[in-house]
């Protein structure tokens, strides 16, 4: 049986990078102990306030987020921390050697209905060691990540992570609160006939992308030939765990539904971790057009329209919106 430790004394690429990781994870089973306790724990509900996004937090939104930052600002290798639920970045340790971003709860709508969430983390390198870390050292391109993973809250709680050139999986063990290897090389199918959208906001999609959707809804009579299957989690770990499983496209297009917003989710909390995960795991992951990891990020919380997934299915999105923009 191999724990998370073992994995990581033996891939972790420096001791900083194994005690981040380890760091993180200890307050996943927190965090799934108190979403298992549900109601009975009192953080059902929303906190009476709204995020930098401007959404409404649920109680453990804060709480979460809280966890993480206190006990990464503990923690001597880490240089700074950066949240998706805070407006700037918080300088946690000068000497240390890494920066450290997350999402405390992906998916924090589900938490009242007893659905599946996810904290969504990213590590980078910190390149001012000894001076006060700022928004800007967080600035670098998903390309950068020295590491990237998520916890996903569901039936079981499962650990996704990235250090090396593939993506590995681990499951809580509850009752002996050691994550256990239970994929070494997870693998995604380049071809799929699953996918994941919000199809109420096809009015405010970009053309290529409502001829792509009318593709598949068309199914086995339109120009696919074949039948696809809508699966939406309406939580980003949620479903990008699904692909990771089983295959399948997931994406949050840009619409024009919010003038001032590229898209939905956010580059450096949600995007780059999610797209490092599936590109090592075979499939790809661009904003359209675009490989997300080679974006360079202008701000830390910088929204991106995200397409991953299968690697035929997101080149074949990407073929749809160049042909459409070189008519």
């Amino acid at each position: 049986m191999t724990t998370l430790a073992n994995y990581l004394d033996n891939h972790a690429t420096t001791p900083a990078l194994n005690d981040v990781i380890t760091t993180v994870t200890n307050v996943g089973k927190t965090i799934s102990q108190l979403l298992r306790k549900g109601a009975l724990a009192d953080i059902l509900g929303e906190a009476g306030n709204q995020n930098i996004q401007g959404e409404d937090q649920k109680k453990l939104d804060v709480l979460a987020n809280d966890l993480l930052l206190d006990a990464l600002a503990k923690n001597t290798h880490c240089a700074g921390v950066a949240s998706e639920e805070l407006d700037n970045a918080t300088p946690a340790n000068a000497d240390g050697s890494l920066l450290v971003l997350f999402d405390p709860l992906d998916g924090s709508s589900n938490i009242d209905i007893n659905m599946a969430v996810g904290t969504i983390f990213s590590v980078l390198p910190y390149q001012r060691q000894g001076q006060t870390s700022e928004n800007s050292d967080f600035l670098q391109a998903g390309n950068q990540q020295l590491a990237a993973g998520y916890l996903l809250y569901s039936t079981s709680t499962v650990l996704a992570l990235t250090i090396t050139d593939h993506v590995v999986m681990f499951s809580l063990d509850p009752d002996t609160g050691d994550y256990v290897l239970i994929e070494d090389n997870v693998q995604i199918d380049a071809d799929t006939s699953e996918y994941a959208i919000n199809a109420s906001n096809y009015r405010y999609w970009r053309a290529p992308m409502q001829q792509y959707i009318d593709e598949l809804i068309a199914g086995e009579a339109g120009v696919r030939g074949r039948d696809f299957n809508t699966r939406w989690v309406a939580a980003m770990v949620g479903d990008v765990h699904r692909i990771l499983c089983r295959g399948g496209l997931f994406t949050y297009p840009f619409d024009t539904k919010y003038a001032h917003k590229a898209g939905k989710l956010r580059l450096m909390y949600e995007a780059n971790p999610m797209s490092l995960l599936i590109e090592r795991a075979g499939g790809g992951a661009t904003d359209a057009v675009n490989r997300i990891l080679d974006i360079d990020p202008t701000d830390i919380h910088q929204r991106v329209p995200v397409v991953l997934g299968s690697k035929n299915e997101v080149d074949y999105v990407k073929d749809l919106h160049v042909n459409y923009t070189d008519k």
